[in-house]
């Protein structure tokens, strides 16, 4: 068997004395691993981040198979040079890693998704692409059947001053409707409802508090895994930003 994608190293690891098992995300395979032998010598390819041409090659479907790969775009570099960009990086790469089941149904908008806002990594900091980052989470939820309904409020069925987002639900909530309950509910960052106003730092940590809230609930705890400490390290990173800012 074979075929050929285009894919993103999520990790790679040792196997042998010069061998590799790589995981990527694919456009069109979902999460998948194989060996990449004499993997070694690739290594300045092989860096999480980066964008490569898969071939994969098994005898059955359910093998592992090997995989042979080239270079598409160079990110892992400059990623790793910016401390915020290697805390994106690694959070991203990590939460793929835990919530994508390995050779699951395809998630080709999960994989542009993430195209795009490693790209975007790339040209400034974590107020530049953290919004991103909130939405490539909010959209991994969607694919994995787990996605917030943000389109009206959950107790009145209004579709404005929508500011609040039930934790049991994941469906947003009015400010009038969720007043008394407020500090039980999370807030709603604007951007996630299209708004084109300025995104703050603590829009962006609002954001990220929610979905990994949903990630963590719906996606991890109930496979009995944690949340990835990288992004847990996000969360720290951007809540720091946050308390400058005010």
């Amino acid at each position: 068997m074979e075929w050929h994608d285009d894919a993103i190293v999520l990790s790679v690891r040792q196997h042998g004395e010069s061998g590799t098992i790589l995981e990527a995300l694919t456009r069109t395979h979902g999460r998948h691993m194989g060996l990449v032998r004499g993997g070694r010598k690739m290594k300045p390819v092989l860096q999480p981040g980066n964008s490569i041409r898969l071939q994969w090659r098994a005898r059955l479907q359910e093998h592992l198979g090997n995989f042979a790969c080239e270079l598409d775009t160079a990110r892992a570099g400059a990623l790793m040079e910016s401390r915020e960009a290697l805390a994106g990086l690694n959070a991203f790469t990590s939460v793929a890693s835990a919530t994508l089941p390995e050779r699951g149904p395809l998630y080709e908008p999960v994989f542009v998704a993430s195209t795009i806002l490693l790209d975007a990594m790339l040209e400034d900091g974590l107020a530049h692409w953290g919004a991103i980052y909130v939405r490539w989470e909010a959209g991994l939820l969607e694919a994995l059947g787990f996605g917030l309904d943000l389109s009206s409020c959950a107790a009145t069925g209004e579709t404005e001053d929508l500011v609040y987002v039930s934790p049991k639900s994941g469906r947003a909530v009015s400010a009038a409707a969720g007043a008394p309950y407020a500090g039980r509910l999370f807030p709603l960052p604007q951007f996630l409802l299209g708004s084109q106003n300025e995104v703050g730092a603590d829009d962006i940590a609002a954001g990220l508090a929610l979905t990994g809230h949903f990630l963590f609930e719906r996606v991890l705890r109930p496979t009995g895994k944690p949340m990835p400490s990288a992004r847990l390290r996000l969360d720290s990173l951007a809540g720091h930003q946050d308390g400058e800012s005010k």
